[in-house]
């Protein structure tokens, strides 16, 4: 079986009739899930998308921000310019006849309220989170991480992978991951399963390409190539990445190729700059994983598939930007539970390298994301290609997409309040409403009120 498979995702195998000769050997992957390397310790509960215990690892909880009226006024009760009595009006609105969320909440309340936490109440603080206080955000208290050791250096931060190496650097999970739509059993994390099934059905593809002229088991001068395919993924008859068929793999601005050693069937690539498709559920988010330092590693399975980690440095500016803007920051928070200054503050603490000799801080936080590899063909486009917009709806989002995030890194780069771009979703109250001052939602004023009036100058937070 293992035989056949190595067969199957070979391209162009000189020695066609001994998978164990020496020569010149190719094998091909697309990845057929791809999620953060975090690692998952509790009890979920599938109905509400979330985790009913901490687990191990997050011995604090998973963040639950805009959950519950208990929580909407914990983190509203931070906000200088509210009077304890809005604090409560806006935790529990009265019924006004607007859309509720199944689980009761008053989705257009709390998504506006959200939206302005600063020092003065005409900052928008998911593009400028450093206005508003820090909420909290329950970071990983375990031990055990995946990844890489990228500085060489073991520290007292650090992580111990799974196999007990020391010294292993995912400050993303020491941040996030304690965020509950990325965590589940067996990656039923609800934003997991959204980007998983959004990449299936055609979102976008990453391949891997693996090649070499001595022996797929054992080989020092191997070559891994990893990139964006413009080929939709082609699912077996459960619905999963289907394995053989063939995908293009574009040299595009999504394409890295990495020198590599093999040694007992394991893959491990030079610790270099990667750049590949990064995770996604919408068009506006398909763009660069940028990792400095990075490196690749895969591990193959008795079935024929393979376990693939990528990890390195990410600008923690686009970590934030990417999932933050996906959606809106209020519709992120309410929806999805996950309040993004909360992660911000979480991500500027826990950086650690890509270190600003300007501003003496680190830009980039040490990150490590799992892939599972189905074998495929994996062969070279016969012309140059542009990564493809598949959703020509979606160009007009991703521009705003791009100005809301340019927008909100001259925010955290320069602490002075940036305006909301006019077609962002980050407008006061997105729909076009308001709160009221009893808490009450407000139709037609929230553009008028909050817009795109130049917000006051920073106090020096």
């Amino acid at each position: 079986m293992i035989k056949r498979a190595w067969m199957a995702c070979c391209i162009a195998v000189l020695t066609a009739s001994h998978a164990e000769a020496a020569g010149p050997w190719v094998r091909g992957y697309v990845v057929a899930f791809y999620d953060p390397a975090f690692r998952y310790g509790g009890r979920a509960d599938y109905s509400r998308g979330t985790e009913i215990e901490p687990g191990i690892d997050c011995l604090h909880g998973s963040a639950t921000h805009f959950t519950y009226p208990a929580h909407v006024a914990q983190t509203l009760s931070l906000v200088p310019w509210r009077t304890a009595k809005e604090v409560a009006a806006i935790a529990n609105p009265p019924a006004d006849g607007l859309t509720r969320d199944p689980a009761g909440v008053y989705f257009h309340t709390w998504r506006a309220a959200s939206a302005y936490r600063g020092y003065h109440p005409g900052i928008e603080t998911y593009i400028n989170p450093f206005a508003a206080e820090d909420p909290g955000q329950p970071q990983v208290t375990g031990r055990i991480g995946e990844g890489f050791n990228l500085d060489g250096k073991i520290k007292a931060a650090d992580f111990v992978s799974p196999d007990g190496e020391r010294g292993i650097d995912n400050q993303l999970y020491r941040a996030w991951g304690c965020d509950a739509p990325w965590r589940g059993d067996k990656g039923n994390g609800t934003l997991v399963l959204r980007s998983n099934d959004k990449m299936l059905e055609g979102l976008y593809t990453i391949v891997i390409r693996v090649s070499g002229s001595q022996d797929p088991m054992n080989d020092d001068n191997a070559t891994l190539e990893i990139g964006y395919s413009p080929d939709q993924i082609m699912k077996d008859a459960r619905g999963n990445a289907g394995a053989d068929y063939s995908y293009r793999i574009v040299k595009s601005e999504q394409y890295t190729k990495l020198r590599a050693r093999i040694k007992d069937g394991v893959v491990e690539t030079e610790q270099a700059e990667i750049h590949m498709p990064q995770i996604a559920w919408f068009y506006n988010q398909q763009r660069d994983a940028f990792f400095r330092q990075g490196k690749i590693r895969i591990v193959h399975n008795d079935d024929g598939t393979a376990a693939g980690l990528v990890g390195g440095y990410r600008n923690w500016r686009d970590v934030y930007t990417q999932n933050a803007f996906t959606q809106s920051g209020g519709v992120q928070g309410v929806r999805e539970h996950e309040d993004h200054v909360a992660l911000y503050y979480a991500l500027r603490r826990h950086a650690d390298g890509m270190f600003n000799a300007k501003t003496g801080r680190y830009d980039g936080i040490s990150s490590a994301y799992r892939m599972k590899l189905v074998p495929v063909f994996v062969v070279d486009a016969d012309k140059p290609m542009a990564i493809l917009a598949r959703d020509s709806d979606q160009i007009g989002r991703r521009k705003a997409f791009d100005e809301t995030a340019a927008a909100t890194i001259k925010a955290v780069e320069t602490l002075v309040p940036q305006p909301v771009p006019p077609e962002s979703g980050e407008l006061a109250a997105v729909d076009g409403i308001e709160i009221g001052p009893r808490g009450v939602p407000v139709r037609g004023r929230g553009r008028r009120a909050y817009g795109n009036r130049a917000a006051p100058p920073s106090p020096g937070r």
